[in-house]
């Protein structure tokens, strides 16, 4: 409880940052926030090239399969690779103002999920001009993204700590999240595996993550809701756990940073 009195307390500041990073990530570029659209887009053209055409990959509307998955994970990528220097990034105002510190990773996370939010609207267009429409079971997307934001902001937790000692850190995590791409079914189907390799999907959270997007989107069908309890169960004590760790180690932030 005392967690979240402070965190009402700093509420001002929580919205503030949020705002910051929502508004400030393209401010001094020309085309502004559209940014937040294009990048996504340019990815799903460069992999819906290569590909169907090259790889020889066939799924139908591979486009809309495509954009179910990268939109997402271009979440994930931007949370972890901005949510780990959260802290290391605001050595200055660290040093000379008092504030709960858990308000960076956050502030980071959230301005992550209203960017996704915002984004979810390339995925309803390409359903609708695709020709698949959109359904009912797009009521699961609040649930799934709740799992995925808790998930994210445990690792955030974790690896922004960790930096302030380990400075490696950071880069690491960029060879990690390129490396947990092509692990992660987002160019390809998990179907069109077998045996062991199953076991490592079911291993991956953003497997079953990715798959529950494209059943709310694409394929028009409840999520394996199971899995998301289990993912939920996981990612809440992850939470907790990191946030320990992160409470612990923040007593040295301003001495490190």
């Amino acid at each position: 409880m005392k967690v979240f009195k402070e965190l009402y307390q700093y509420r001002e500041l929580l919205k503030t940052n949020v705002k910051k990073d929502v508004r400030g990530k393209y401010k001094a570029s020309f085309l502004g926030v559209l940014w937040s659209f294009i990048n996504p887009l340019l990815q799903v053209l460069v992999y819906a090239i290569v590909f169907p055409y090259i790889m020889r990959v066939q799924t139908d509307n591979y486009l809309i399969f495509l954009i179910c998955g990268i939109i997402p994970w271009t979440w994930f990528t931007y949370v972890i690779s901005n949510g780990t220097t959260s802290i290391t990034n605001n050595a200055n105002l660290i040093k000379k103002v008092y504030f709960p510190r858990e308000i960076l990773p956050i502030s980071i996370v959230t301005s992550g999920l209203v960017n996704f939010l915002i984004s979810c609207i390339i995925i309803l267009i390409f359903v609708l001009f695709g020709g698949l429409g959109i359904s009912w079971h797009l009521i699961f997307l609040p649930f799934i993204a709740l799992i995925q934001y808790i998930i994210s902001l445990a690792i955030v937790f974790l690896l922004s700590a960790f930096n302030v000692y380990v400075k490696d850190v950071e880069y690491m995590v960029v060879f990690i999240i390129n490396m947990l791409f092509y692990a992660t079914p987002i160019l390809y189907s998990t179907q069109m595996f077998s045996g062991w390799f199953l076991w490592v999907f079911k291993l991956n959270p953003f497997a079953h993550l990715i798959n529950a997007y494209r059943d709310i989107f694409y394929v028009h069908q409840v999520p394996q809701i199971s899995n998301l309890i289990i993912l939920l169960a996981i990612g809440i004590v992850a939470l907790i756990i990191c946030y320990k760790i992160f409470k612990k180690l923040e007593k040295r932030f301003a001495e490190e940073v």
